[in-house]
C-alpha cells in the first residue's frame, strides 16, 4: 500500500480525478464563437474574475453568461454558450466508482470540487446516464461543491471547513487534485496531498490494477 498508515480520511478532487475533463474543449469552442485564437483567449481568461466568482457562487447563471458573451464578443443564445462551457466535461467511467466505492469500506472519503451550477447539472446528468446509483454524492460521505459553500480552492478556508465540518486532522487526511496550486493550498494546512497527473494514478496509489 503506498499511503502512509496514518491516513484515515480522503478528499478527492472531481474534474480530472474521478470525471475526464478535456479544457482545451470548451476553448476551442469559445474560439469558434469568438474568432479569436485559443491561446488568445486562455491568456485574456487569466485576468478575468468572473470565473472564480461563478465557482464561488457570486454570480447567477444569467450573469455568467452575460460576462462570457462580453468576454467571446459574442451574442449566441443561451443553449450555445452552456453547451461550449460543458464542451469540457467528458465521461465517468464506472471502474473509479467501483473503486470509489471500494474505498469507502476502507476510508472516510470526500469530495471537493470547484465547480458551478451549469457543470453541477451537466455532470449530473451525465451520472444519471450510467443507472449506477441515485446521485454521485451516495459515494461519498460528505460532498462539497465550490457554488454552493461559497468558497473555492486553492484557499485555506475551503480546506479548513472540510476539516473543521467533519472533525478530520489534516496528517491523518489525503487530498488528490490535478491542480498544483490547490494541492499547495491544502498543503499550507498540514493535509497530505498526491497530484493526480492522469486520473487512472488513482489506482496506482492505491496499489489496485489499472481497469
Amino acid at each position: 500500500m503506498f499511503l502512509k498508515p496514518a491516513i484515515k480520511n480522503i478528499i478527492f478532487d472531481l474534474g480530472g480525478v474521478i470525471l475526464n475533463l478535456d479544457v482545451d474543449r470548451t476553448y476551442h469552442q469559445f474560439a469558434q464563437l469568438s474568432g479569436k485564437s485559443m491561446l488568445q483567449l486562455k491568456l485574456e481568461a487569466t485576468s478575468l474574475p468572473f470565473f472564480h466568482d461563478y465557482e464561488r457562487g457570486i454570480i447567477n447563471d444569467g450573469n455568467f453568461r452575460l460576462k462570457l458573451r462580453s468576454f467571446l464578443a459574442s451574442q449566441t443564445n443561451d443553449g450555445t454558450i452552456d453547451n461550449a462551457w460543458n464542451a469540457m466535461l467528458l465521461d465517468l467511467p464506472v471502474a473509479r466508482l467501483d473503486f470509489l466505492k471500494k474505498l469507502g469500506s476502507q476510508y472516510r472519503i470526500f469530495l471537493l470540487s470547484n465547480t458551478n451550477t451549469i457543470h453541477f447539472h451537466a455532470f449530473t446528468e451525465i451520472f444519471k446516464k450510467l443507472n449506477y446509483a441515485p446521485s454521485l454524492d451516495i459515494l461519498f460521505e460528505r460532498t462539497y461543491y465550490s457554488h454552493l459553500i461559497n468558497m473555492r480552492k486553492p484557499d485555506a478556508e475551503i480546506y479548513n471547513y472540510v476539516l473543521q465540518d467533519n472533525q478530520l486532522k489534516a496528517k491523518e487526511t489525503l487530498f488528490l487534485d490535478d491542480n498544483l496550486a490547490n494541492l499547495q493550498g491544502a498543503t499550507s494546512l498540514g493535509i497530505q496531498t498526491f497530484h493526480v497527473k492522469h486520473p487512472d494514478l488513482i489506482f496506482s496509489l492505491f496499489d489496485e490494477p489499472k481497469p
